[in-house]
């Protein structure tokens, strides 16, 4: 099996302007979702929420900006690491990430030999 990560890209405003109730069933769609993944045969092996971009600070050769790098609709808001059979397995898993104010982006995770 082979490892993705599932890079969550939402708007911000989309969560700070979300109800107590859209807030909830959020949090319960990602709450079921690792079981999901294990009905499809793959496995959550981790995954992280991230403060709102205001607490970034970007780097670029010797340069420290605070904020992020460039002015997007979208922000990375989180992530999960899974494993999968094989890339289609792994978009199969990421149609059912939760994602309710924008997408998700799929990527393998580099193996050095």
């Amino acid at each position: 099996m082979a490892e993705y990560v599932i890079l969550i890209y939402e708007r911000e405003d989309g969560w700070a302007n979300a109800t107590p109730d859209e807030f909830g069933q959020n949090m319960e769609a990602h709450t079921r979702f690792p079981d999901q993944v294990a009905e499809l045969g793959g496995q959550v092996l981790g995954g992280e929420a991230l403060q709102p971009t205001t607490t970034a600070t970007t780097i670029r050769t010797d340069v420290v900006t605070d904020g992020p790098f460039v002015e997007t609709k979208e922000v990375l808001g989180g992530f999960y690491k899974i494993e999968a059979k094989d890339l289609d397995h792994a978009l199969a898993i990421a149609k059912l990430c939760p994602a309710p104010y924008g997408g998700v982006e799929v990527r393998p995770v580099m193996v050095f030999e």
